[in-house]
């Protein structure tokens, strides 16, 4: 397989493009514990369509979560990574599956349904302070894997699972980070049986995770710094403009 190949088509100004928004969105990701699943789609989906995106978003995440983890890693709790990977491992499978039966249009609608709710949900769990323990935790995970293996821009919710169960901080950023490596790997998985892992799909996902890996750093060293409520109003409302501009595309076709 030609990895460059997947670059065919692609002009040098949307690939300077795709890498400044993969750098921005995982130093938004190593402050806030989610960036890159909620943007990439915005700038991704215009160039190559909505069926790759999760894909290439998933071996991407693979590279920036292994660099999240390697700059917060003494802060992870293992016990409660193990709980949400044990009980979303199958469940994340499914809803790879699932996403491979799509099409462009099913996959937009997905996409941009997802990151349009990943806004409310964070907002209402943040509001109520809801709090559970272990069996909440994974009972809650196996739903999250659904979502997980078949949507991008997921990551928010496995960020109110961890606060929820008494994490903070770097703590769940890093907890986050081991528990989304797994859950990726359990994705290219299926989607490599699938067939849906092109030359477009590695190349794309290559370029995102190796720009990322600074941005893992740059975030531990300005997260005192940045001011989170501002960066956190910014990607949601382009969050919620995307998913918009997503599905309104889509429907018109």
């Amino acid at each position: 397989m030609n990895i460059l190949a997947g670059f065919a088509d692609i002009s040098a100004s949307q690939l300077v493009l795709v890498g400044g928004v993969a750098l921005f969105a995982s130093i938004i990701g190593g402050l806030a514990g989610y960036g890159t699943g909620a943007l990439m789609p915005l700038v991704l989906v215009p160039l190559v369509g909505a069926e790759p995106v999760v894909p290439i978003i998933a071996i991407s995440a693979i590279v920036t979560n292994i660099s999240r983890f390697v700059a917060y890693f003494r802060y992870a709790d293992r016990r409660r990574a193990l709980i949400v990977i044990a009980a979303a491992a199958l469940t994340t499978a499914l809803g790879a599956y699932g996403y491979t039966r799509l099409t462009g249009t099913g996959a937009a609608l997905v996409i941009g349904g997802m990151l349009i709710l990943s806004v409310p949900l964070r907002r209402l769990a943040k509001r109520r302070d809801i709090r559970i323990g272990d069996a909440g935790l994974g009972a809650s995970a196996v739903g999250y894997g659904v979502v997980v293996g078949g949507t991008s821009g997921s990551g928010v919710i496995l960020l109110s699972l961890l606060m929820a169960s008494g994490l903070e901080g770097a703590a769940v950023i890093a907890t986050d980070a081991v528990i989304s490596v797994v859950t990726g790997l359990i994705k290219i998985s299926v989607f490599g049986l699938a067939g849906v892992v092109t030359a477009q799909v590695l190349a794309f996902a290559l370029l995102i995770g190796a720009i990322a890996i600074p941005g893992a750093f740059l975030a531990k060293a300005f997260v005192e710094r940045m001011p989170v409520h501002i960066h956190t109003a910014i990607l949601d409302a382009a969050v919620m403009v995307g998913g918009v501009v997503m599905i309104t595309a889509a429907l018109r076709h």
